[in-house]
């Protein structure tokens, strides 16, 4: 079995079990589960911003272990002294030994606004989501047809989420749907797990003005956003180029701080 349709089928009882010990309506109880979002388009759009998403991640398919050393807490409140635009969380226990805790956790001590990044599959995960205290999330649409994507992206915006499509090719660009507010182009093909920096670059021109548009993995230094931002892009997924670190926060600080001098 391919590793994507090993990740599929996993999620798939995941969210089976979910839906038992934690249904709905015990979800919506949330004290997060009303709170008004804060919207990570807008701080990505801000002016004397560098559209920094920050991310923290254990572990991968691809590389294995990360970062097990750090606590959760200390990192993203790093981040967000750092300048960060968002933050992003993997909950993803399986593959990546992420937890949905990370992202409550993170809620209770940052005011920057939370992706959770996930394998989302079923609209039981997007009220998940919302209970999680997460401002926005990740629909991949490798993995969604058309309509899912329309349909899970209505369903974002009535209870006040933010939705970034992640698209890997040319053709998943006919998935693109109203309803969303960023683009996510990633360099890293999820069937094969490599990553190809030119490939950003190969769509972004592709993608209509009217999206937010954002690059995803193997962004490593300075002169990559500066070169990204010249090509359209506004905003930077960055996880492992932090998280391979000692101090990640800190990483992530010196890559803002070289930033401001180009402003």
């Amino acid at each position: 079995m391919k590793i994507l349709d090993k990740i599929i089928s996993i999620k798939q009882k995941e969210v089976y079990r979910n839906k038992i010990f934690n249904p709905i309506k015990k979800l919506e109880k949330s004290i997060f589960f009303n709170r008004k979002g804060i919207s990570l388009a807008k701080n990505i759009s801000k002016k004397n911003t560098f559209g920094i998403i920050s991310e923290f991640k254990r572990k991968s398919p691809s590389i294995g272990r990360i970062n097990n050393s750090l606590s959760v807490e200390k990192i993203v409140k790093d981040y967000e002294e750092a300048g960060v635009s968002g933050i992003s969380i993997l909950t993803d226990s399986y593959f990546f030994s992420g937890k949905p805790k990370d992202l409550t956790k993170t809620r209770s001590i940052v005011t920057s606004p939370l992706l959770r990044k996930d394998f989302i599959i079923d609209e039981y995960q997007i009220i998940e989501s919302k209970s999680m205290g997460a401002d926005v999330i990740l629909l991949i649409a490798g993995i969604l047809s058309k309509k899912e994507i329309n349909n899970f992206s209505i369903l974002s915006k009535k209870i006040g989420l933010e939705v970034i499509v992640e698209i890997h090719n040319e053709n998943e660009m006919d998935k693109l749907t109203d309803n969303l507010d960023i683009i996510g182009i990633n360099n890293r093909n999820l069937r094969s797990f490599v990553v190809d920096t030119n490939n950003c670059l190969k769509l972004v021109s592709k993608i209509p003005n009217n999206y937010l548009k954002i690059a995803e993995s193997g962004i490593k230094h300075v002169k990559d956003i500066l070169y990204l931002r010249k090509k359209g892009f506004s905003g930077f997924l960055i996880g492992e180029n932090f998280m391979n670190t000692k101090d990640p926060g800190n990483t992530c600080k010196n890559m803002i701080n070289e930033l401001k001098i180009y402003e």
